[in-house]
Formats: C-alpha cells, sequence, structure tokens
C-alpha cells in the first residue's frame, strides 16, 4: 500500500467514531433511498464494497448472503458493531477494494455506494469488482457523481480542490461512463438531486 493510501486509511480510521452522528442529516435526506433502491436488488453470494460503518446492512434481503469489506480497520468494527446491533449476518474483511481476496467468479452480486468517490482509482476498484463478479452477475451502485445541472457542477469543481487532497473525496467523478468500456450491461440508471447522485444497476455479460 502507497503511503498516500495508508494516509487515507487513516483519516477514514478517525472518522468512524463519529460518522453516522456527523452525516445523519444528509444520510436521511439524500442517501437513504438509494441505499434501498440498491440493497434490495441484491441476490444470492453479494459483497459490499467499502462497507463503511454498516450503513447498508438494514437495507439487504434476509435470504442475502453476505461479505464486506473495507480498507480502515476502524470501520470494519464500526459494521461489526451495526450487524451485531440488527442480528444481521455478514463476513467481514479489512481488504483493499483494488485487491480483493476472493477467487475470481465468486458472487452473483457486487454492492458499492458512496465509496467510488473516495477510492484512489476508481477504474481499478471496478476492474476487481468485475473479477470476482460471476458472468449475469448484478453490480450495483449509488454515489454522488458530476451534476447534470451546470451551477451545481461547477461548485463540485471548486469542492475537489480542497476535498481531493484534503480526504481523497471526489465530486465530480461518474462510474457509469466508465463501466460502459468494461464488458457490462447497463439496465437502469437513475439521477437525483439536479443529477449529483446516481444510482445503477447493471448487468455482467461474461
Amino acid at each position: 500500500m502507497s503511503r498516500s493510501s495508508r494516509e487515507l486509511v487513516g483519516y477514514w480510521d478517525r472518522q468512524a467514531a463519529t460518522y453516522d452522528r456527523r452525516l445523519a442529516g444528509v444520510e436521511r435526506r439524500f442517501l437513504a433511498d438509494s441505499r434501498r433502491w440498491v440493497c434490495g436488488r441484491a441476490r444470492g453470494a453479494t459483497l459490499e464494497i467499502a462497507i463503511g460503518t454498516g450503513a447498508n446492512l438494514r437495507h439487504y434481503p434476509g435470504d442475502v448472503d453476505l461479505t464486506g469489506i473495507d480498507w480502515s480497520p476502524a470501520m470494519v468494527q464500526a459494521a461489526r458493531r451495526q450487524a451485531d446491533l440488527i442480528h444481521r449476518a455478514v463476513r467481514l474483511h479489512q481488504a483493499d477494494a483494488t485487491a480483493l481476496p476472493f477467487p475470481a467468479a465468486t458472487f452473483d452480486t457486487v454492492v458499492s455506494t458512496f465509496a467510488l468517490c473516495c477510492v484512489p482509482d476508481e477504474r481499478a476498484t471496478l476492474v476487481e469488482a468485475l473479477r470476482v463478479l460471476r458472468p449475469g452477475g448484478r453490480l450495483l451502485l449509488a454515489d454522488h457523481v458530476a451534476a447534470s445541472f451546470w451551477p451545481l457542477r461547477a461548485l463540485q469543481h471548486a469542492v475537489d480542490l480542497v476535498s481531493v487532497p484534503l480526504q481523497g473525496e471526489h465530486y465530480t467523478r461518474r462510474p457509469v461512463t466508465l463501466l460502459r468500456g468494461l464488458g457490462i450491461v447497463i439496465e437502469e440508471t437513475e439521477r437525483l438531486t439536479m443529477g449529483a447522485i446516481e444510482r445503477v444497476d447493471a448487468r455482467k455479460l461474461h
């Protein structure tokens, strides 16, 4: 792991204890519905990339066989506490999203919500997600992206100048544009909040 990646892991370790409390208002107003939209579509053996504090756990169907990874040890611990609180079975691992500790074609579904904005290498993370996804499996995403409303998009570019060097958070990415070149079919997309939040339901071809 590079020095910059280790610094980002340390940043997220420090956020874990207070993250849910600080983001509660944003979560209720902007994020929770997308979590339900994404997680409710998961089927079979499911991997969640960058599980964070476990905010998605309550939204998965009960019969999903769930595994979660995060590169922050403190976030993994927070997700474990949340899983225990709601009695949700989940296997948790500390792992880098660009080097997943699973064989190819392990999962029926791979999920990522509000995390691709924070990984150092967005494309490498998507390629690795597709590697562990079975042919015909579903990749389900939600994230904040470059807005379709141009004044907001201009503001996002300005915010990136501060947020990227300080905490590795990008506001002007759009994962769906990368997926179109990675052997995957986009089955459904929705954009909300002036286009600044996007949800994606995609299927791996082979």
